[in-house]
C-alpha cells in the first residue's frame, strides 16, 4: 500500500464528492434557504403593517369612542334643556289655569254677593213695608209696594 495514492485517490473522490454536492445537493439546499429567508422578510414585513394597522385601528377607535362620548354629552345636554323647557311650560300652564280658575270663581263670588245682595234688598225692603203696615196698620198697595221696594233697591 503506498499511502501517495491513496491519497491521491482519497483526494479525487472528495473532489467527485465536492463537485456532485455542488451540482446536486447544494443549489437545492440555497434555494431553500433563500425560499425560508424571503418568508422570513416577508413574514416580519407583514407583522410591521399588522401593527401599523393596530396603531391606527386603535387611534381609529380612541376617536370613535371621543366624539361618541362627546355626541353623549351633546345629547344628554339637550334632554336635559327639553325637560327644563317642558317642565318651565307646565308651571306657566298651570299657573294660567290657576290664575283662570281664581278669576273664575272671583267672578261667581262676585255674581253669589250680588245676588245676596238683591235678595237682602227685597227681604229689607218687605220688612219695611210690613213695620209700615203695623205701624200705619193699614195695607199698602201692591204696585205702591213695587215702586216702594224699587226705590229702596236702587238707594241701597
Amino acid at each position: 500500500m503506498n499511502i501517495n495514492l491513496t491519497l491521491f485517490g482519497q483526494t479525487i473522490a472528495f473532489a467527485i464528492f465536492v463537485w456532485f454536492c455542488m451540482k446536486y445537493v447544494w443549489p437545492p439546499l440555497t434555494q431553500a434557504m433563500q425560499e425560508r429567508q424571503k418568508k422570513i422578510a416577508e413574514g416580519l414585513d407583514a407583522a410591521g403593517r399588522a401593527q401599523q394597522d393596530l396603531k391606527l385601528a386603535q387611534e381609529k377607535v380612541s376617536n370613535t369612542l371621543r366624539e361618541s362620548r362627546e355626541q353623549a354629552t351633546q345629547i344628554i345636554e339637550q334632554a336635559n334643556k327639553q325637560a327644563n323647557a317642558i317642565i318651565e311650560g307646565a308651571k306657566q300652564q298651570a299657573q294660567a289655569e290657576g290664575e283662570r280658575l281664581i278669576a273664575g270663581a272671583k267672578a261667581e263670588i262676585e255674581q253669589e254677593v250680588n245676588r245676596a245682595r238683591a235678595e237682602l234688598r227685597t227681604q229689607v225692603a218687605a220688612l219695611a213695608i210690613l213695620g209700615a203696615e203695623k205701624i200705619l196698620e193699614s195695607k199698602v198697595d201692591t204696585k205702591a209696594h213695587n215702586k216702594l221696594v224699587e226705590k229702596l233697591a236702587s238707594q241701597l
